[in-house]
């Protein structure tokens, strides 16, 4: 896992300020502590100029950057590392070709990249290092971008192209990795962050209100090609550009297939399921560096633990030594046990003697752990569960841990959320299937005997089209209390659902996905784990994984207010029962609540009556007050659009204002 960054002019006789791309990398350091490199290129002419910095390694024997200085150079690519496989320098970039025409900056890892290999050596190809980063270049040189569909892996990647003299950038079908860019029309920069964007000369901060009004309204974040900073964008998941004679193109080279499949038994979807977890499981054992496993108590994470267990204990997956006696296993946990999952990781750890790792996220260090936090995020972020999780990542670095495997995924992909039930009440519904509708509701209701009729909302809320969605959440959602009534009429938006598939449950599934949730928890997990350099590995989001739960009937996703049947019965015998058949849900959740009501009381009073949050024009500010004293009365429950109003606020001291009086002073000193 690792930093990548890059600059291309396009002005006449503009050269590239070395310090500029010096600082842009040296705001991802975190990504990367283990080397640095820099690329300087001259597109014109083809010269090229490598050059290190101070964690490069000696024997590279690379000059400074100071011999940048006064040559034509319009184009440059910085790179920060974390190594994963093949520790030597060897795994040093930017990494050229053989020829010396095609370069790369790669954040990532490619799981078949051994595969991919043998095949590009059956062709030709000769290879120095044993990285993946090697494989993609010449898996480029082979096939061009076509290569991109051939991997098994997470990735941001641009390549220099001499020959014909353009930028290749890509990312995963996922969007496990970011990559953020901005072009004006003269100069294309991008990089693993926003924060390192900033650092280019004279670019201004400014919010972009559209996306803060669908994150104060609807508590969206990633849900778009465009950020909260105006004028900077990202790749979204499945795409790639190319930048040619200064014209940029955008192509999808991936997305979900829309074809079921049909079996005659049960057992052979669950068969079939249940190789492909294995072998993404698998895949993702492979590292040169430390391997734990995130461990929530949850059905997802459970289930990678379980079989990460399995691989290790036969010895053909993962070199032991990399493990230690056991699998290392890290939770957060509360000792309210409303927020408290122990019982199951309890369970876990029985089950597979794995080694457990507790951290207990305390109210009175969020305040003073939100200023970087809020750094490393770039973006405000939905609650305080995100901050749960900051810490079982913190804990997995401090056990000297690299490589984590995490359940993320598990949710999306097999309707993990509440929302799917009633997306399948009303399919069948409107499709008249009264009885197969009885069965599934009696089913959702034993689950929960506290659920009463919110089913009914729910269902009706999802067969009401999405031009009315707008009108309704604002009446229902009492909450958002805007300041300016134009800018609600202006920026007050409900996105469609992606419709690709015939049934209801199918599209909602592909929107959360797609655009609604996944997006923004793989944005939140990527910042934790590389605050701390840490790379996270998501089994579920092995594209044939995803790709096959698409495909398969609803019924292996939900039955009789069962949610994730496939799972459950793929896992059988493979998980303690206790956590197979589990049924309510929690994940690395928080008692914001309680904590927003007590501990944190003041700390929240004291942003929502300061001067700076009166006038950012978003909030009528005596509404902002009156609601807070009726939540901490019990009289409403907005806990989740308090905190938005509070992390809002929180952004734009750190990354608008620059407010030294927050305590992160300018955003180009705050790096921790």
């Amino acid at each position: 896992m690792c930093g990548i960054s890059g600059i291309w002019n396009f002005a006449q006789d503009e050269e590239i300020d070395p310090l500029t791309l010096l600082e842009m990398t040296s705001r991802l350091r975190h990504r990367g502590p283990d080397d640095e490199g820099y690329l300087f290129v001259n597109t014109r002419s083809s010269q090229t100029l490598q050059c290190g910095g101070k964690v490069t390694p000696k024997e590279l024997g690379l000059p400074g950057v100071d011999r940048c200085f006064g040559n034509p150079f319009d184009l440059a690519l910085g790179f920060r590392r974390l190594s994963i496989l093949d520790l030597s320098p060897l795994g040093h970039q930017p990494m050229g070709s053989e020829d010396g025409l095609t370069w790369i900056v790669y954040n990532g890892e490619i799981y078949n990249y051994l595969e991919i290999r043998d095949e590009l050596s059956g062709l030709g190809h000769r290879f120095r290092s044993k990285t993946d980063t090697e494989v993609v270049l010449h898996a480029y040189e082979e096939w061009g971008s076509d290569c991109l569909r051939r991997f098994n892996g997470m990735w941001a990647l641009a390549m220099v192209d001499l020959k014909t003299r353009c930028l290749f950038c890509a990312r995963d079908r996922a969007g496990v990795k970011p990559f953020y860019y901005r072009y004006d029309g003269k100069r294309f920069g991008f990089a693993s962050e926003i924060k390192a964007l900033l650092a280019l000369e004279q670019l201004p901060v400014k919010p972009n209100d559209q996306i803060v009004a669908d994150y104060l309204f609807s508590g969206l974040l990633d849900h778009t090609e465009e950020t909260f900073f105006e004028g900077i964008s990202q790749l979204k998941p499945g795409e790639y550009l190319v930048l040619k004679d200064g014209r940029l193109n955008l192509h999808r080279y991936w997305d979900v297939a829309s074809p079921k499949v049909q079996f005659a038994r049960e057992e052979d979807y669950v068969n079939r399921f249940r190789r492909l977890l294995e072998d993404a499981v698998r895949l993702r054992l492979r590292s040169d560096v430390p391997i734990g496993t995130c461990l929530s108590g949850g059905l997802d994470s459970s289930s990678i633990v379980c079989l990460a267990n399995q691989m290790m204990r036969n010895g053909e997956t993962i070199d032991l030594k990399l493990v230690g006696e056991r699998q290392k296993t890290f939770s957060s946990c509360f000792e309210n046990p409303l927020f408290d999952e122990r019982v199951f990781v309890e369970k876990v750890i029985e089950h597979t003697g794995a080694e457990k790792n507790f951290v207990f996220p305390k109210a009175e260090d969020l305040f003073t752990d939100m200023k970087k936090l809020i750094w490393h995020q770039d973006e405000p972020f939905g609650s305080t569960s995100i901050y749960a999780q900051w810490n079982v990542m913190k804990l997995a670095r401090e056990r000297g841990v690299t490589v984590l495997l995490d359940g993320q995924g598990g949710d999306e992909l097999l309707a993990g959320y509440i929302p799917s039930f009633y997306y399948l009440f009303g399919q069948k519904l409107m499709s008249g299937d009264l009885r197969g509708l009885l069965q599934e509701v009696r089913g959702f209701r034993g689950n929960d005997a506290n659920i009463g009729r919110s089913w009914l909302k729910g269902t009706a809320f999802s067969l009401v089209p999405d031009g009315m969605k707008a009108m309704l959440r604002r009446r229902l959602r009492p909450g958002i209390e805007w300041g300016e009534q134009d800018f609600q009429r202006k920026y007050l938006r409900t996105l469609p659902t992606l419709c690709k598939f015939e049934h209801e449950l199918d599209n909602y599934l592909y929107s959360i996905f797609r655009s609604r949730i996944l997006p923004a928890l793989l944005h939140y997990e990527d910042r934790n784990s590389m605050a701390f350099s840490l790379e996270t590995r998501l089994p579920f989001l092995d594209y044939r994984l995803v790709e096959y739960a698409f495909s398969l009937p609803v019924e292996q996703k939900i039955r009789q207010g069962v949610t994730k049947v496939i799972l459950r019965h793929a896992m059988e015998g493979i998980l303690p029962e206790v956590v197979r058949i589990r049924r309510d849900k929690m994940g690395f959740v928080t008692p914001e609540d309680i904590w927003f009501k007590t501990v944190l009381k003041d700390h929240i009073e004291s942003i929502l009556f300061s001067r700076s949050f009166s006038e950012r024009g978003y909030f009528n500010i005596k509404k902002v007050k009156d609601a807070f004293s009726d939540y901490c009365q019990g009289k409403n429950q907005m806990g989740s659009a308090l905190w938005r109003w509070v992390n809002l606020e929180l952004w734009f001291r750190t990354f608008v204002d620059r407010n030294p009086s927050w305590g992160a002073g300018d955003v180009n000193s705050i790096s921790p």
